[in-house]
């Protein structure tokens, strides 16, 4: 058994390559780049799936460039930390040899996954109907922007799907500019649902051997995942704006000034309204008919907070989170991002796990910091195998597997 990370209950995984993973033997030929894709197949490598990312020669995935911030060597962060448990391979998918080879790849995969412009594997030769003709065990994921219908040619980044998705209306404060989320939501969101789907398709492979095309767009993905935003528009035809931190259905709900940083205070029933009230001293407000019930609260929101900035401003978010947690209110700080690792390293929680270098990668080989998966499995955690690559690092070792399987009788795996 590897080496487990200091955290309880699996939560970190395996930091070599021994041990099960839930998703081993599986081999997934990674045609994507940037993040949704990347995403999806690294979270599917951390269980265990063979994942090999092919690339542009001289190039790379786009994200490779993306910097600063980069690594010792030079390489984005943002490349870093969507690419670990993969093989690079470098095929010019321009020329007749490299399709070849990306053919030879897709015929010992089971699952192929892309996030080119609609159209463009068809153009190679690579689409799903060529494939499936081939392998119809095949799973086919296509991840697009705006799907390959009328929006095909529309390209999809994060930002702009957020702007004409929505997410840009309800964030922000209701007097200010409309304001993307800090991370490229989108993108992960659509990842995600890549993974779920693609599980789905081998669930169902392996009920009928038949394989199947996954699709995902970052636009549908964004619409679902606006959940009561969305609702609220579908069955009572709302039209939501942007509120600060407030939430539209539930009152307190948003940040609030402490006397040294604001602080996140999250009620979602009457009786943690009603500690609230205790605990900053206006135990009457659980009874005032502005705020007895939530629906109250929502109406009088403005009210509310001015009563409560004014108790709030008195002491620092540290007490006051520590105060309410203890009676059971859901609050805490509005932390920065390494106080939020701190924070979960303080819960037991992994946060930054450390990839050691492979051992035959002798003295090129390297260390890579990463941040640790949600996903905790009691029998088959998830392992970190291998560092993020450099870019064709894993070339001729793939083309070599690729050459032995051709070779061998019937086309055998070797």
């Amino acid at each position: 058994m590897g080496t487990q990370h200091d955290a309880p209950d699996g939560w970190a995984g395996i930091l070599d390559g021994t041990g099960r993973g839930a998703l081993d033997g599986l081999r997934i030929a990674d045609f994507s780049r940037v993040l949704a894709g990347p995403y999806a197949t690294m979270l599917l490598a951390d269980l265990g799936a063979d994942v090999v990312k092919v690339e542009r020669p001289g190039i790379g995935d786009d994200t490779r460039a993306w910097h600063p911030p980069a690594d010792h060597d030079g390489t984005s962060t943002y490349f870093l930390g969507v690419n670990r448990n993969k093989k690079s391979v470098v095929l010019d998918l321009t020329t007749e040899a490299g399709l070849e080879q990306a053919c030879a790849l897709v015929a010992e995969s089971d699952v192929l996954v892309e996030n080119f412009r609609p159209g463009t594997m068809e153009r190679l030769g690579l689409g799903h109907r060529e494939l499936r003709a081939r392998h119809p065990e095949l799973i086919y994921c296509s991840i697009s922007g705006f799907g390959s219908g009328a929006g095909a040619g529309i390209p999809g980044y994060d930002l702009l799907v957020q702007a004409v998705g929505g997410l840009m209306s309800v964030t922000g404060n209701a007097e200010g500019e409309p304001v993307k989320a800090g991370v490229a939501l989108v993108d992960v969101i659509t990842g995600l649902h890549a993974s779920l789907g693609i599980l789905a398709a081998l669930r169902h492979r392996d009920a009928t051997g038949e394989g199947q095309r996954v699709e995902v767009n970052l636009l549908g993905s964004l619409l679902s995942a606006m959940v009561n935003q969305a609702s609220a528009f579908a069955v009572a035809g709302v039209v939501p704006g942007r509120l600060g931190n407030a939430h539209p259905s539930i009152a307190p709900y948003e940040t609030f000034p402490a006397a040294d940083r604001p602080i996140a205070i999250a009620v979602g029933n009457d009786r943690q309204f009603a500690a609230l009230a205790e605990i900053v001293g206006e135990p009457g407000l659980a009874l005032d008919g502005r705020f007895r019930t939530n629906a109250d609260r929502v109406a009088h929101r403005a009210a509310l907070r001015d009563i409560l900035t004014e108790r709030l401003c008195v002491a620092g978010a540290d007490h006051w989170s520590a105060v309410l947690l203890a009676a059971g209110v859901p609050a805490g700080p509005v932390n920065t991002l390494d106080e939020a690792f701190a924070f979960a390293r303080q819960l037991g929680l992994p946060g930054i796990v450390e990839i050691p270098a492979a051992p035959a990668e002798g003295a090129e080989g390297r260390s890579s910091r990463q941040v640790a998966s949600p996903i905790a499995l009691s029998e088959t955690p998830v392992r970190y195998r291998l560092p993020p690559p450099h870019l064709g690092e894993h070339t001729a070792e793939i083309l070599h597997r690729l050459s032995d399987h051709a070779a061998a009788p019937n086309g055998a795996a070797t």
